[in-house]
């Protein structure tokens, strides 16, 4: 049993990473072209609208991928998670087939009109199309998210005589105190992912002085962009959703904070440390005294319960990869905020798009949001464990049983290569794009 739900778990967490990345390009960049066209229309310069022709070029490879390796993770409900799906399906089918049937069909069929419809249309109606486009995306986040709430924190359900999970308030997926938090930090980070992917390729355009008019558009803007979701991330969504964890999941907080006991008269906030969990410590640590109990609870001296408060059966499975997700996470957040406030002073000088270390660090930190993004999601997932459904369903009680763990690795590594190749053809598909650049800009 071990064994088949090692295989169940890292199967769905192979394909849910690599589907991911391409999520969470889209929906931060749906935002952006729909910016790039506004200004198009206000200014009737034409190489906004040209960037936000592009930049939808990118978006669709990105959604092609995204529909492709999405489809995959559908069916792993019904084969590796079954008993899951028969005891859940009540409610989660719900909110994972609204978004099926209305986000994708929405952001799908727009995103046509938007690649080949623009002489038909005109740009005002090409720019609603735009609009449509995103917030498809936008309302299939958050409607994947609403699911995910759930599990996290459920709501507004009964528990039939026959185990099976039904909703009494529809409402209540809606309005779960959990979503809201989750739903705008997700947001803002996938804004974050696209504003370094735009400065990057802007910055390349510099560097290698091709394509110039554009590189300063995409870099002003993915700057101006990067600064103001990667405040947005920390503060406030990002406070918000770790004060639902402190509030509604205290065991995961301590685990993902190193905290091992309890300690009285304020806690401390780890800077660095290696979680021991044998001797149920953190070696070799550097903290800050009282910090994590202001910033928790704003009062310096509030104690914050460690995992010694909680019994052992319930501590998350892997802390260790908890806790180092969380602080990777938050590592990477502080760097984002630091270098994009530098590169915003440099812009505001009007010195940015001569500074060359400026724009080569910007093109170099292209996939680190994304390891940001992926770390955050773990650190939802692992800190959840051992329950699919927080204190209700135990992720052993969802697996099922009659899938074998060597199908299950079979299946496993037929993904790593077919992912593997998938993604040799999208790098090469997106260079190919980024190479020819923009349309020139027409005089």
């Amino acid at each position: 049993m071990e064994d088949m739900l090692f295989y169940d778990r890292i199967q769905f967490a192979f394909t849910i990473t690599f589907h991911y990345l391409f999520p969470q390009l889209t929906m931060g960049l749906s935002l952006m072209i729909v910016y790039f066209k506004w200004k198009f229309l206000r200014s009737k310069d034409e190489k906004y609208n040209d960037a936000a022709k592009f930049w939808m070029k990118i978006f669709a490879l990105n959604f092609a991928m995204g529909v492709v390796t999405g489809i995959p993770m559908e069916f792993q409900f019904g084969t590796n998670w079954a008993k899951f799906s028969e005891l859940t399906g009540g409610i989660i089918g719900q909110t994972l087939a609204m978004e099926g049937m209305f986000s994708f069909f929405l952001e799908s069929s727009f995103l046509g009109l938007f690649l080949f419809g623009e002489k038909l249309l005109g740009h005002k109606l090409h720019f609603v199309t735009g609009f449509l486009v995103f917030l498809g995306s936008w309302a299939s986040g958050f409607l994947i998210i609403a699911t995910h709430s759930w599990m996290q924190n459920p709501v507004g359900y009964e528990i039939l005589a026959n185990g099976k999970f039904v909703l009494n308030n529809f409402g209540a997926l809606f309005s779960n105190p959990w979503l809201w938090p989750s739903f705008l930090h997700n947001q803002m980070a996938s804004v974050v992912t696209s504003s370094f992917v735009v400065a990057a390729i802007g910055a390349f355009y510099l560097l290698n002085n091709k394509h110039s008019q554009f590189g300063q558009l995409f870099v002003k803007t993915g700057v101006v962009f990067g600064l103001i979701s990667s405040v947005l991330v920390a503060f406030p969504t990002g406070d918000l959703t770790a004060k639902n964890v402190v509030k509604h999941q205290p065991i995961t907080f301590a685990a993902m904070e190193g905290i091992f006991e309890t300690e009285e008269g304020g806690s401390e906030i780890v800077l660095i440390g290696q979680p021991n969990i044998q001797d149920k410590k953190l070696d070799n640590k550097i903290a800050v005294p009282n910090v994590l109990s202001f910033l928790t609870y704003q009062n310096w001296d509030q104690t914050v319960k460690g995992l010694n408060e909680f019994e052992e059966e319930n501590y998350p499975t892997n802390i260790p990869g908890l806790y180092y997700g969380y602080h990777i996470m938050v590592g990477l957040g502080t760097i984002f905020i630091g270098l994009m406030a530098v590169a915003s002073f440099f812009l505001f000088r009007k010195k940015l798009y001569k500074t060359h270390w400026i724009l080569w660090i910007l093109m170099f930190m292209i996939p680190f949001p994304y390891i940001a993004n992926t770390m955050g999601w773990y650190t939802a997932e692992l800190g959840r464990q051992p329950w699919l459904v927080y204190n209700l369903l135990r992720t052993t009680e969802g697996a099922s049983p009659t899938v074998s763990s060597g199908n299950t690795l079979f299946t496993l590594l037929g993904f790593v290569g077919l992912y593997l190749l998938l993604g040799m053809l999208f790098l090469i598909l997106v260079g190919k794009i980024i190479n020819k650049g923009p349309h020139p800009v027409k005089h």
